[in-house]
């Protein structure tokens, strides 16, 4: 039997992790009182520009996009709501959302730096092939957490990121999600599929 030219030995992990996951609703449906409250702060706030919009609504691979988080989480307290609003902006992102703690395979397989940390969120294509991957935090959190602290530090979420700083991390995972979909859109696999 011939060997398929394009194959990803963990696909069915990642198709089965992705059915077991849930949409943003039913996730926080999950998760305590105060973490849904801390969440849904973040996700009042989030506002994408018209740029944004029209640039996530220009997709057209279909993206499946698994996010392993724990309610709990400060940094998917500030990060998930972002994920939620650009899923909304686009048709062809199926975004979904794991419990890390529930979950210790894929927590294991996607362990940052030897640590299970939250959020990480894998990019898959519509046959769950993994083709990204990004994890814990996003470049301004780093470098605000570094000019503050230069340690060890766990935000609680408690208190919501300034208006500013959220558009930042909004926009930095705008780009993130672009590049996911201009690897799709660049995939010689899809491209011979879709004959594009």
């Amino acid at each position: 039997m011939e060997k398929a030219k394009y194959w990803d030995i963990n696909q069915d992990f990642f198709r089965k992790k992705f059915d077991q996951a849930l949409d943003y609703k039913s996730y926080m449906e999950t998760s305590k009182e105060n973490e849904r409250s801390r969440w849904q702060a973040v996700y009042d706030r989030v506002k994408l520009t018209d740029a944004q919009k029209e640039l996530l609504s220009s997709f057209i691979r279909k993206m499946n996009v698994l996010c392993m988080s724990g309610s709990f989480c400060g940094d998917c307290v500030r990060q998930g709501p972002v994920l939620q609003r650009i899923a909304e902006a686009s048709k062809v992102i199926d975004l979904r959302f794991i419990d890390r703690d529930s979950n210790p395979d894929l927590s294991e397989k996607l362990r940052i730096l030897g640590g299970a940390r939250v959020p990480v969120v894998v990019f898959l294509s519509e046959d769950f092939f993994e083709f990204a991957r990004f994890g814990d935090r996003t470049l301004s959190t780093y470098r605000k957490m570094a000019s503050e602290l230069l340690g060890s530090a766990c935000p609680t979420g408690i208190i919501p990121p300034a208006e500013e700083e959220l558009a930042i991390i909004t926009q930095e995972w705008v780009d993130i999600f672009e590049r996911a979909h201009i690897a799709l859109r660049l995939s010689p696999m899809l491209r011979e599929r879709y004959g594009d």
